[in-house]
Protein backbone atom coordinates (compact mmCIF):
# COMPACT_ATOMS: atom_id res chain seq x y z
CA UNK A 1 0.00 0.00 0.00
CA UNK A 2 1.54 3.29 -1.10
CA UNK A 3 1.54 5.87 1.67
CA UNK A 4 4.32 7.89 3.23
CA UNK A 5 4.87 7.77 6.95
CA UNK A 6 3.54 10.73 8.92
CA UNK A 7 3.64 11.51 12.62
CA UNK A 8 0.38 11.27 14.57
CA UNK A 9 -0.62 13.19 17.68
CA UNK A 10 -3.52 14.80 19.46
CA UNK A 11 -4.02 18.29 20.86
CA UNK A 12 -6.85 20.20 22.55
CA UNK A 13 -8.80 22.51 20.26
CA UNK A 14 -11.98 24.55 20.31
CA UNK A 15 -14.65 25.62 17.93
CA UNK A 16 -15.18 29.09 19.32
CA UNK A 17 -18.76 29.93 20.19
CA UNK A 18 -20.20 33.38 20.46
CA UNK A 19 -22.96 35.88 19.90
CA UNK A 20 -22.45 36.89 16.28
CA UNK A 21 -22.90 40.34 14.78
CA UNK A 22 -26.32 39.39 13.39
CA UNK A 23 -27.51 38.20 16.81
CA UNK A 24 -27.21 34.47 16.03
CA UNK A 25 -25.59 32.07 18.49
CA UNK A 26 -22.68 29.80 17.63
CA UNK A 27 -22.08 26.82 19.93
CA UNK A 28 -18.84 26.47 21.86
CA UNK A 29 -17.22 23.03 21.39
CA UNK A 30 -14.08 21.67 23.01
CA UNK A 31 -12.57 18.73 21.16
CA UNK A 32 -9.34 16.85 20.54
CA UNK A 33 -7.86 17.51 17.12
CA UNK A 34 -5.62 15.23 15.05
CA UNK A 35 -2.06 16.49 14.61
CA UNK A 36 -0.43 15.15 11.46
CA UNK A 37 3.23 15.97 10.88
CA UNK A 38 3.02 18.63 13.58
CA UNK A 39 0.00 20.54 12.23
CA UNK A 40 -3.74 20.19 12.85
CA UNK A 41 -5.27 18.10 10.09
CA UNK A 42 -8.26 20.45 10.12
CA UNK A 43 -6.06 23.25 8.78
CA UNK A 44 -5.47 21.31 5.56
CA UNK A 45 -9.21 21.49 4.87
CA UNK A 46 -9.19 25.27 4.33
CA UNK A 47 -12.22 27.06 5.76
CA UNK A 48 -14.05 24.08 7.27
CA UNK A 49 -16.15 24.77 10.36
CA UNK A 50 -16.11 21.34 12.00
CA UNK A 51 -14.99 19.34 15.04
CA UNK A 52 -13.56 15.88 15.45
CA UNK A 53 -15.70 13.11 16.99
CA UNK A 54 -13.50 13.38 20.11
CA UNK A 55 -15.52 16.19 21.70
CA UNK A 56 -15.52 16.81 25.44
CA UNK A 57 -19.28 17.32 25.72
CA UNK A 58 -20.33 13.89 24.47
CA UNK A 59 -21.22 11.25 27.11
CA UNK A 60 -18.18 9.28 28.35
CA UNK A 61 -19.48 6.00 26.88
CA UNK A 62 -19.80 7.56 23.42
CA UNK A 63 -16.39 9.25 23.71
CA UNK A 64 -14.82 5.90 24.60
CA UNK A 65 -16.62 4.24 21.69
CA UNK A 66 -15.27 6.89 19.31
CA UNK A 67 -11.70 6.31 20.50
CA UNK A 68 -12.02 2.54 20.20
CA UNK A 69 -13.53 2.97 16.74
CA UNK A 70 -10.48 4.94 15.57
CA UNK A 71 -8.33 2.12 17.01
CA UNK A 72 -10.32 -0.25 14.75
CA UNK A 73 -11.64 -2.17 17.74
CA UNK A 74 -15.16 -1.87 16.30
CA UNK A 75 -16.71 -2.06 12.85
CA UNK A 76 -16.60 1.06 10.68
CA UNK A 77 -19.76 3.17 11.12
CA UNK A 78 -20.02 3.94 7.38
CA UNK A 79 -19.93 1.82 4.24
CA UNK A 80 -16.56 1.03 2.68
CA UNK A 81 -14.65 1.05 5.95
CA UNK A 82 -15.13 4.81 6.32
CA UNK A 83 -14.96 6.80 9.57
CA UNK A 84 -16.02 10.35 10.40
CA UNK A 85 -12.92 12.50 10.91
CA UNK A 86 -14.69 15.88 11.26
CA UNK A 87 -18.41 16.61 11.57
CA UNK A 88 -20.92 19.43 12.05
CA UNK A 89 -20.16 21.36 15.28
CA UNK A 90 -23.82 22.18 15.88
CA UNK A 91 -25.56 18.81 15.49
CA UNK A 92 -23.04 16.16 14.32
CA UNK A 93 -25.61 15.01 11.72
CA UNK A 94 -24.08 13.38 8.65
CA UNK A 95 -26.73 15.13 6.54
CA UNK A 96 -25.01 18.46 7.34
CA UNK A 97 -21.81 17.07 5.87
CA UNK A 98 -18.72 15.43 7.30
CA UNK A 99 -15.14 14.70 6.35
CA UNK A 100 -14.71 10.93 6.22
CA UNK A 101 -11.81 8.64 5.41
CA UNK A 102 -11.00 4.98 5.15
CA UNK A 103 -9.00 3.79 8.16
CA UNK A 104 -7.32 0.40 7.93
CA UNK A 105 -4.47 -1.67 9.28
CA UNK A 106 -1.44 -2.60 7.20
CA UNK A 107 0.70 -4.83 9.36
CA UNK A 108 1.29 -2.86 12.53
CA UNK A 109 0.67 0.46 10.78
CA UNK A 110 -2.56 2.43 10.53
CA UNK A 111 -3.43 4.10 7.23
CA UNK A 112 -5.87 6.97 6.63
CA UNK A 113 -6.80 7.36 2.97
CA UNK A 114 -9.46 8.47 0.49
CA UNK A 115 -10.62 11.59 2.35
CA UNK A 116 -13.98 12.86 1.15
CA UNK A 117 -16.87 15.20 1.97
CA UNK A 118 -19.87 13.01 2.68
CA UNK A 119 -23.55 13.81 3.30
CA UNK A 120 -25.16 10.36 3.10
CA UNK A 121 -24.30 6.68 3.39
CA UNK A 122 -21.97 6.56 0.38
CA UNK A 123 -18.93 8.68 -0.43
CA UNK A 124 -18.35 9.85 -4.01
CA UNK A 125 -14.58 10.25 -4.33
CA UNK A 126 -14.82 11.46 -7.90
CA UNK A 127 -17.15 14.31 -7.00
CA UNK A 128 -16.31 15.08 -3.36
CA UNK A 129 -12.88 13.59 -2.73
CA UNK A 130 -10.15 15.71 -1.12
CA UNK A 131 -7.32 15.56 -3.63
CA UNK A 132 -3.88 16.21 -2.22
CA UNK A 133 -4.74 15.14 1.36
CA UNK A 134 -3.27 11.80 2.36
CA UNK A 135 -2.88 8.95 2.33
CA UNK A 136 -1.15 9.00 5.72
CA UNK A 137 0.65 6.03 7.22
CA UNK A 138 1.11 6.11 11.00
CA UNK A 139 3.39 3.91 13.10
CA UNK A 140 1.13 1.63 15.13
CA UNK A 141 2.81 2.24 18.48
CA UNK A 142 2.62 6.04 18.14
CA UNK A 143 -0.97 5.95 16.90
CA UNK A 144 -2.22 3.61 19.63
CA UNK A 145 -0.36 5.43 22.39
CA UNK A 146 -1.89 8.79 21.46
CA UNK A 147 -5.47 7.50 21.33
CA UNK A 148 -5.21 5.17 24.32
CA UNK A 149 -4.00 8.11 26.44
CA UNK A 150 -7.55 9.49 26.16
CA UNK A 151 -8.89 6.39 27.93
CA UNK A 152 -6.70 6.54 31.03
CA UNK A 153 -8.35 7.04 34.38
CA UNK A 154 -6.62 10.38 34.90
CA UNK A 155 -7.80 11.79 31.56
CA UNK A 156 -10.62 13.72 33.27
CA UNK A 157 -8.03 15.76 35.18
CA UNK A 158 -7.06 17.54 31.97
CA UNK A 159 -10.58 17.98 30.58
CA UNK A 160 -11.63 21.59 30.01
CA UNK A 161 -13.55 23.38 32.74
CA UNK A 162 -16.43 24.90 30.79
CA UNK A 163 -17.85 27.03 33.59
CA UNK A 164 -17.33 30.73 34.30
CA UNK A 165 -17.77 32.82 37.44
CA UNK A 166 -19.13 36.33 36.74
CA UNK A 167 -18.41 39.02 39.33
CA UNK A 168 -19.69 42.57 39.04
CA UNK A 169 -22.14 45.23 40.19
CA UNK A 170 -24.43 45.44 37.14
CA UNK A 171 -26.69 42.47 37.75
CA UNK A 172 -28.78 43.04 34.62
CA UNK A 173 -25.67 42.89 32.40
CA UNK A 174 -24.36 39.80 34.20
CA UNK A 175 -27.71 38.04 33.83
CA UNK A 176 -27.73 38.71 30.06
CA UNK A 177 -24.13 37.55 29.80
CA UNK A 178 -24.85 34.36 31.74
CA UNK A 179 -27.83 33.62 29.48
CA UNK A 180 -25.72 34.15 26.34
CA UNK A 181 -22.96 31.88 27.64
CA UNK A 182 -25.41 29.12 28.54
CA UNK A 183 -26.96 29.40 25.08
CA UNK A 184 -23.63 28.51 23.46
CA UNK A 185 -22.78 25.71 25.89
CA UNK A 186 -20.75 27.43 28.62
CA UNK A 187 -21.96 27.30 32.22
CA UNK A 188 -22.05 30.59 34.14
CA UNK A 189 -22.70 31.65 37.74
CA UNK A 190 -23.08 35.17 39.16
CA UNK A 191 -21.63 36.30 42.50
CA UNK A 192 -20.44 39.43 44.32
CA UNK A 193 -17.23 37.66 45.38
CA UNK A 194 -15.80 34.21 46.09
CA UNK A 195 -15.92 34.42 49.89
CA UNK A 196 -17.16 31.24 51.54
CA UNK A 197 -17.35 29.23 48.31
CA UNK A 198 -16.08 25.66 48.94
CA UNK A 199 -12.83 24.75 47.24
CA UNK A 200 -14.44 21.91 45.28
CA UNK A 201 -16.85 24.40 43.69
CA UNK A 202 -14.07 26.82 42.78
CA UNK A 203 -12.23 23.97 41.05
CA UNK A 204 -15.09 23.69 38.57
CA UNK A 205 -14.43 27.09 36.99
CA UNK A 206 -12.21 27.73 34.02
CA UNK A 207 -12.40 31.53 34.11
CA UNK A 208 -13.44 34.45 36.30
CA UNK A 209 -14.85 37.59 34.71
CA UNK A 210 -14.64 40.94 36.50
CA UNK A 211 -16.98 43.77 35.67
CA UNK A 212 -15.46 47.23 35.35
CA UNK A 213 -17.00 48.30 38.68
CA UNK A 214 -15.08 45.67 40.67
CA UNK A 215 -12.21 47.37 42.49
CA UNK A 216 -8.68 46.08 42.88
CA UNK A 217 -9.27 45.02 46.46
CA UNK A 218 -12.21 42.84 45.41
CA UNK A 219 -10.25 41.33 42.55
CA UNK A 220 -7.35 40.41 44.81
CA UNK A 221 -9.71 38.75 47.29
CA UNK A 222 -11.12 36.55 44.53
CA UNK A 223 -7.65 35.63 43.33
CA UNK A 224 -6.64 34.64 46.87
CA UNK A 225 -9.70 32.39 47.16
CA UNK A 226 -8.75 30.52 43.99
CA UNK A 227 -5.11 30.32 45.07
CA UNK A 228 -6.19 28.72 48.35
CA UNK A 229 -8.27 26.21 46.40
CA UNK A 230 -5.17 25.32 44.37
CA UNK A 231 -6.81 25.94 41.03
CA UNK A 232 -5.48 27.99 38.12
CA UNK A 233 -8.12 29.96 36.25
CA UNK A 234 -8.08 32.62 33.56
CA UNK A 235 -9.02 36.12 34.78
CA UNK A 236 -10.91 38.35 32.37
CA UNK A 237 -11.29 42.11 32.84
CA UNK A 238 -14.47 42.95 30.98
CA UNK A 239 -13.78 45.67 28.43
CA UNK A 240 -17.32 47.05 28.27
CA UNK A 241 -20.94 46.05 29.05
CA UNK A 242 -21.43 44.69 25.52
CA UNK A 243 -22.58 41.06 25.57
CA UNK A 244 -21.03 39.81 22.27
CA UNK A 245 -17.76 41.49 23.21
CA UNK A 246 -17.69 39.90 26.68
CA UNK A 247 -18.54 36.49 25.25
CA UNK A 248 -15.64 36.83 22.82
CA UNK A 249 -13.27 37.71 25.68
CA UNK A 250 -14.41 34.66 27.61
CA UNK A 251 -14.02 32.38 24.58
CA UNK A 252 -10.46 33.59 24.20
CA UNK A 253 -9.75 32.99 27.91
CA UNK A 254 -11.13 29.43 27.76
CA UNK A 255 -9.02 28.50 24.73
CA UNK A 256 -6.51 25.91 25.98
CA UNK A 257 -5.23 24.91 22.54
CA UNK A 258 -1.47 25.33 21.97
CA UNK A 259 -0.70 28.78 20.58
CA UNK A 260 1.34 27.33 17.71
CA UNK A 261 -1.69 25.31 16.56
CA UNK A 262 -4.17 28.18 16.27
CA UNK A 263 -5.31 29.72 13.03
CA UNK A 264 -5.52 33.29 14.29
CA UNK A 265 -2.39 34.20 16.22
CA UNK A 266 -2.37 37.99 16.43
CA UNK A 267 -4.69 41.00 16.44
CA UNK A 268 -3.65 44.65 16.56
CA UNK A 269 -6.23 47.45 16.58
CA UNK A 270 -4.86 50.97 16.19
CA UNK A 271 -5.10 54.07 14.01
CA UNK A 272 -8.33 52.98 12.38
CA UNK A 273 -6.91 49.65 11.22
CA UNK A 274 -7.06 46.03 12.30
CA UNK A 275 -3.90 43.99 11.81
CA UNK A 276 -4.21 40.20 11.94
CA UNK A 277 -1.93 37.22 11.44
CA UNK A 278 -3.26 33.79 10.42
CA UNK A 279 -1.43 30.51 9.95
CA UNK A 280 -3.58 28.88 7.26
CA UNK A 281 -6.19 29.88 4.71
CA UNK A 282 -9.50 30.48 6.48
CA UNK A 283 -12.52 32.71 6.78
CA UNK A 284 -12.02 35.75 9.01
CA UNK A 285 -14.72 37.98 10.47
CA UNK A 286 -13.84 41.38 11.90
CA UNK A 287 -16.42 43.26 13.96
CA UNK A 288 -16.16 46.62 15.68
CA UNK A 289 -18.19 47.44 18.80
CA UNK A 290 -18.53 51.02 19.98
CA UNK A 291 -20.07 52.69 23.00
CA UNK A 292 -21.38 56.22 22.40
CA UNK A 293 -21.71 58.96 25.01
CA UNK A 294 -25.04 57.57 26.18
CA UNK A 295 -23.53 54.07 26.55
CA UNK A 296 -25.49 52.73 23.60
CA UNK A 297 -23.84 49.92 21.64
CA UNK A 298 -23.09 50.23 17.92
CA UNK A 299 -21.97 47.19 15.92
CA UNK A 300 -20.11 47.22 12.58
CA UNK A 301 -19.02 44.04 10.82
CA UNK A 302 -16.43 45.53 8.49
CA UNK A 303 -14.83 42.39 7.04
CA UNK A 304 -16.01 38.85 6.32
CA UNK A 305 -13.98 36.84 3.83
CA UNK A 306 -11.41 34.14 3.20
CA UNK A 307 -7.76 35.16 3.56
CA UNK A 308 -4.54 33.25 2.88
CA UNK A 309 -1.96 32.60 5.56
CA UNK A 310 0.11 35.61 6.54
CA UNK A 311 -0.28 39.13 7.90
CA UNK A 312 -3.12 41.39 6.79
CA UNK A 313 -4.21 44.97 7.51
CA UNK A 314 -7.82 46.00 7.07
CA UNK A 315 -9.07 49.56 7.41
CA UNK A 316 -12.20 50.60 9.29
CA UNK A 317 -14.77 53.24 8.51
CA UNK A 318 -14.00 56.26 10.71
CA UNK A 319 -17.50 56.29 12.23
CA UNK A 320 -17.04 52.76 13.61
CA UNK A 321 -14.14 53.69 15.88
CA UNK A 322 -15.29 56.97 17.40
CA UNK A 323 -15.26 57.03 21.18
CA UNK A 324 -14.69 53.78 23.09
CA UNK A 325 -14.27 51.04 20.47
CA UNK A 326 -13.23 47.38 20.42
CA UNK A 327 -12.39 44.92 17.66
CA UNK A 328 -13.30 41.21 17.62
CA UNK A 329 -11.48 38.97 15.14
CA UNK A 330 -12.98 35.51 14.64
CA UNK A 331 -12.03 32.39 12.70
CA UNK A 332 -13.59 28.94 12.97
CA UNK A 333 -11.29 28.05 15.86
CA UNK A 334 -10.05 31.25 17.47
CA UNK A 335 -11.40 34.56 18.75
CA UNK A 336 -9.22 37.56 19.67
CA UNK A 337 -10.35 40.88 21.14
CA UNK A 338 -8.53 44.21 21.35
CA UNK A 339 -9.51 47.78 22.32
CA UNK A 340 -8.92 50.26 19.55
CA UNK A 341 -5.75 52.21 20.24
CA UNK A 342 -5.05 55.76 19.14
Amino acid sequence: MSAEYATFGLAPAIRAGGVLADGAYQAHRDFVDFIVDGRPLLFQLSDLDAVSPLASDVPPSIFTAQVRSLLLEADAPLAGGRYVIYGCPECADLACGAVTAVIERDGDDYVWRDFAWQTDGEADLGLNGYTGIGPFRFHGSEYRSALQSLLREDADETSPRRRVLLIGARVAVLAKLAAALRAIGIGADIAHDAAGVPDEELRGYGAVVFGRAVGEQGRQAVRRAFDRAGVEVAYVDGFAPIIPLLVAQIENALDRSPAEQRRLTRLIAADGQAGIEITSTCRVELTAYRLDRLYRTHTYRFFDGILPAGQHRIGLDAKSVKGESFIVARTTGTVLVEPMGR
